[in-house]
C-alpha cells in the first residue's frame, strides 16, 4: 500500500497540495482564452481530485523498476504509456463533467468552450504524471538512506554490544580461575612460561579492549586476537589444544568487523577441545573466491556428548552482524559435518579504507 494512503492525515495533506496544482491549471486554460476561470474550477476539480490519485501509481512502478543507466529505454517507454493513460483520465474527467454539466442546463456551451483545450490540459496531465515519478523517485532514495543510515547505526550497536558480551566472556571467573591456576602451576615449575602466560593474558585483554572503538579492522588484526586467545587457552590444554591454520595472504587485508572470530573459536574450545580427554585440533581456513572472504572453523568434539541443537549467543550474535553489516551478500553456516562441528562464514572483501568509508 502507498504510505500516503496509511494515513488519513497525510492522505489529507496530499489532496490539500493539489489545490495549487488545480490553480494553475485554471490559470493555464483561463490564460490560453476562450474558457473562463469559473467554467475551468467546475470541470477541473472532480478530475483533479480523480488525477491526484491516479499519481500515486508511479509508486509502485517505481518500486519495481529502479532507476540505472541500463534502464532507460524500459524506464521511457513504461512512464511514457503510464503518463499517457493518467493524462486520459484527467481530460476524460474534465470531459464528463463539463458533459454533466451541460445536461443540468447550466453554463451552456461549456463543452465546445472545453473541446480547444483539450490537447492543452492533455499535455500539462503527462507533465503532472512524469513530475510525480520523479517526486516518487526522490522519496524512495531518501527512504533508502534513511534504511541505510539505521542499519549503520544497528551494526554499531551490535559491535558494541559485541564488546561488551565478549569481555563478560573473557572476565567470566571460570576463564581467569583457569588461567590464574595455570599460572600458579607454572610459576613453581617453570617461572619463565609463567610470566609469558601473564603477557599473554594481560596482551589479549588489552586487544580486545582497544578494539571497542573501532568498527572495522583489517582480518590480520583479527586472526592475531584470535591467536592471542588460544595462546591464552593452550597453557591450559597443552598439547591436548592443537591449532591449524590455513590463511590466504590475500585476505589479510580485508575488513572485518572486530571480535568476529573470537566467538568462533572460544566456541570451538568449549564444546569441542574441552569435552575430549584426548584433546583435539581445532582448524581454521581463510580463502578468497570471487572478491569474498570465506572463514571456517573447524573441531572435533566427543561422539558421546550431544551438541547443542541451537546456536549460543555468541554464534548468534555472529550470524546478526554479518546480516547487518552485509546484508544478502554474507553468510552463516554452522553444523555438525561428519566427525566435525564446523561453522562457515563468508562476505564481501573490502578494503580498511572502503569499509571506513560505508560505516
Amino acid at each position: 500500500m502507498h504510505p500516503l494512503l496509511e494515513s488519513s492525515r497525510r492522505l489529507a495533506l496530499y489532496l490539500a497540495a493539489w489545490i495549487p496544482v488545480l490553480a494553475l491549471l485554471v490559470y493555464v486554460m483561463w490564460a490560453s482564452g476562450g474558457i473562463g476561470w469559473l467554467d475551468a474550477t467546475v470541470v477541473l476539480a472532480p478530475s483533479c481530485l480523480i488525477y491526484a490519485f491516479a499519481c500515486l501509481s508511479p509508486w509502485y512502478i517505481c518500486g519495481t523498476l529502479p532507476l540505472g543507466a541500463d534502464r532507460w529505454q524500459s524506464l521511457a517507454i513504461t512512464f511514457g504509456m503510464a503518463s499517457t493513460m493518467g493524462s486520459l483520465v484527467l481530460v476524460g474527467g474534465a470531459w464528463l463533467t463539463a458533459s454533466a454539466v451541460a445536461e443540468t442546463g447550466k453554463m451552456a456551451g461549456i463543452e465546445q468552450r472545453l473541446h480547444g483545450h483539450l490537447a492543452l490540459l492533455f499535455g500539462m496531465g503527462v507533465l503532472l504524471y512524469l513530475l510525480s515519478a520523479g517526486l516518487h523517485y526522490a522519496a524512495l532514495a531518501v527512504e533508502a538512506s534513511h534504511e541505510a543510515e539505521r542499519q549503520a547505526a544497528e551494526a554499531r550497536t551490535l559491535a558494541r554490544e559485541a564488546e561488551l558480551q565478549s569481555l563478560r566472556n573473557q572476565l567470566n571467573p571460570h576463564f581467569l580461575f583457569n588461567s590464574l591456576h595455570s599460572i600458579s602451576a607454572l610459576a613453581t615449575q617453570d617461572g619463565a612460561r609463567a610470566r609469558e602466560m601473564c603477557v599473554r593474558l594481560a596482551d589479549f585483554l588489552r586487544s580486545s579492549l582497544g578494539l571497542g572503538s573501532q568498527e572495522n579492522i583489517p582480518l590480520r588484526e583479527e586472526l592475531a586476537l584470535a591467536r592471542s586467545y588460544l595462546e591464552v587457552e593452550q597453557v591450559r590444554f597443552g598439547e591436548r589444544l592443537r591449532v591449524v591454520e590455513d590463511v590466504a595472504a590475500a585476505c589479510q587485508e580485508c575488513s572485518v568487523p572486530p571480535l568476529l572470530l573470537q566467538p568462533l573459536v572460544e566456541n570451538a574450545i568449549k564444546h569441542g577441545v574441552a569435552g575430549m580427554l584426548e584433546g583435539g585440533a581445532i582448524r581454521l581456513t581463510v580463502e578468497q573466491t570471487d572478491g569474498a572472504v570465506s572463514i571456517t572453523v573447524e573441531n572435533g568434539f566427543d561422539p558421546d556428548m550431544a551438541m547443542p541443537r541451537k546456536l549460543g549467543i555468541g554464534l548468534s550474535h555472529v550470524r546478526r552482524r554479518l546480516e547487518v553489516r552485509y546484508g544478502e551478500q554474507a553468510s552463516f553456516d554452522a553444523g555438525v559435518f561428519g566427525n566435525v562441528y564446523r561453522v562457515v562464514l563468508r562476505f564481501p572483501c573490502e578494503s580498511p579504507m572502503a569499509s571506513s568509508s560505508l560505516a
